[in-house]
């Protein structure tokens, strides 16, 4: 029996290449959040001939099974349109196709069954996961890595960020990707990498550590993939331990300049705001399932007196759970997106700072 002081949210998520749909409920007298059920599936089995995400496969590959997977859904967490409070849909930063199908079946379930609309950031989606996992309230340091994206974010309230870092070429993820493309190891990089690096020497092959000791929280990773290149260039033929040694040592340098990068970004928050409840440090996105690269932090985060929080690997990547969350917290606040709420390829979380990659007619790029 559904208590009357709950939100409940139906969520979508395809900005990618998962098609989501989950249903969560928002205690408002408590703030505690539940996963009634969360649906996704991956399409890595229709782009892994082309060693990526194509977005046209992507767009058609949401449109062949969205309605099934919200159908699922809902029957998962034992509800119907009429127990809805809000529908919930990432309208941005994301493949433009992917994106408009998702926006578009949440239009059409707000109309047809008169809920409000929320159209969520898919950063913001990521940076207050740890809300619905923990209960953890703002402020605190968010580190986002994922695919496109690698920043440093001073996370103040739903709604309201202030970039600290940002990559200034690759994202971390895109690095994993390539990395494994260019080892042979297929998709999805992330995981494939992590995994041969388990086998491997990461002392065995030397690194660069891009941005190592700057004063400024940037990342760079372009540098570093084209060192991996060069490497196993030098070492060929390569071997299966060669390529274990290969993925191990590139962990261990993108555990080294992640680090660094934090510590800086420490810094600068601290300058920023003092207060000891501010000193937390979350790390989200996909590459925030990365066991090395959590360890590391967790370590960091020990030494420097931060508490160190992670949302459930389950809910690192992509998935409509995180995208429901957001919509009940601004639900709760009284907000709502008209029918005619554009979906965004860019979608800044942080739309005062400075582009560290410059802008286009799409908007800042990061």
């Amino acid at each position: 029996m559904r208590s009357p002081n709950e939100t409940v949210v139906l969520g979508i998520e395809t900005s990618c290449d998962e098609t989501a749909a989950a249903v969560v409920v928002r205690d408002r007298d408590t703030g505690a959040g539940r996963v009634l059920s969360n649906v996704v599936r991956s399409q890595w089995e229709q782009h892994r001939p082309f060693g990526g995400v194509v977005p046209e496969i992507a767009a058609r590959a949401h449109v062949e099974c969205l309605d099934q997977i919200i159908a699922e859904a809902m029957q998962g967490a034992g509800v119907g349109f009429s127990d809805l409070d809000a529908v919930a849909a990432t309208a941005g930063p994301g493949l433009i196709g992917g994106l408009i199908v998702g926006l578009t079946s949440a239009k059409a379930i707000a109309m047809a069954h008169g809920v409000p609309l929320l159209a969520v950031n898919h950063l913001e989606a990521h940076a207050l996961t740890v809300g619905l996992t923990e209960g953890l309230a703002p402020p605190y340091l968010l580190l986002l890595v994922s695919g496109g994206h690698s920043q440093v974010l001073l996370v103040e309230g739903v709604g309201s960020y202030r970039r600290l870092g940002t990559t200034i070429d690759d994202a971390l993820g895109e690095a994993f990707d390539k990395t494994a493309k260019l080892l042979g190891l297929g998709s999805p990089g992330g995981p494939a990498v992590e995994q041969m690096a388990r086998g491997g020497n990461p002392k065995a092959v030397a690194l660069p550590r891009p941005m190592f000791g700057r004063p400024e929280p940037h990342f760079s990773f372009a540098g570093l993939k084209t060192a991996v290149r060069q490497q196993a260039a030098a070492l060929a033929p390569l071997t299966e331990q060669k390529v274990a040694d290969l993925c191990a040592s590139f962990e261990a340098a993108v555990a080294d300049c992640v680090a660094d990068r934090v510590v800086r970004a420490m810094e600068l928050a601290e300058r920023l705001n003092a207060t000891p409840e501010a000193r937390k440090l979350v790390v989200a996105g996909g590459v925030a399932a990365n066991v090395r690269l959590r360890s590391r932090l967790a370590e960091l985060c020990a030494a420097r007196s931060y508490s160190f929080h992670a949302p459930p690997l389950a809910l690192c990547s992509d998935n409509a759970a995180m995208v429901a969350w957001v919509g009940a917290l601004r639900h709760d606040r009284g907000d709502a997106d008209g029918l005619d709420v554009p979906a965004r390829a860019r979608w800044p979380l942080d739309a005062s700072a400075v582009p560290a990659l410059g802008a286009g007619r799409l908007g800042a790029k990061a």
